[in-house]
């Protein structure tokens, strides 16, 4: 089943960055009054947000069974790493599940170990799983489409403002995954 969600060019893989971006750019009209705050674009940034992590996970099950299983401990390193980016991604969902709804924030928040943790492990995760295609042999993904969602992942660091270009970068990285799940075998997880 993740092969057949992740295949095509409207698959997971290349849409799920996509309600990054808009979310990036509901953000930047939220802030043109110099405040981000509660209201109409940052609760449907917010949401959209939301719905960008939830295909995120979709992805890392879709980036998981890419990945050739041959060895033990290639099986073992790509759990790992789907364990690891998913525990990013549901610390992602419980901020912004926080962000959306201040009472739920209010009575369980995340814990700060956590907020810094999180966004590390999910990216960790991916990276180390799109690294994995690339070494496969063969090659499922070429060499530049980590590097690509690398440099997303660092606009989103140096700045929340190049949301929409990070997110931009993913898709682009993203994209030859649809190609690498209609060519790569099925493994078992």
């Amino acid at each position: 089943m993740p092969l057949r969600l992740m295949s095509g060019r409207r698959g997971p893989a290349f849409l799920a960055p996509l309600p990054l971006a808009a979310y990036g750019l509901l953000r930047l009209v939220d802030g043109l009054d110099g405040d981000h705050g509660p209201g109409l674009a940052w609760n449907l940034g917010h949401t959209l947000f939301f719905v960008g992590f939830v295909l995120f996970g979709v992805v890392t099950f879709g980036l998981r069974a890419l990945v050739p299983g041959t060895t033990p401990r290639g099986r073992i390193a790509a759990n790992a790493a789907t364990a690891v980016s998913l525990f990013g991604i549901a610390c992602f969902l419980w901020v912004i599940l926080g962000d959306l709804f201040a009472d739920m924030a209010a009575a369980a928040p995340l814990p700060e170990p956590l907020e810094m943790a999180g966004p590390l492990a999910f990216q960790l995760g991916w990276l180390t799983l799109l690294v994995m295609l690339v070494t496969a042999t063969p090659r499922l993904l070429p060499a530049w489409s980590p590097l690509l969602v690398l440099v997303g992942f660092a606009l989103f660091a140096v700045d929340l403002d190049l949301l929409p270009l990070g997110a931009l970068l993913l898709m682009a990285g993203l994209a030859p995954v649809a190609r690498a799940s209609s060519a790569a075998p099925r493994t078992a997880v």
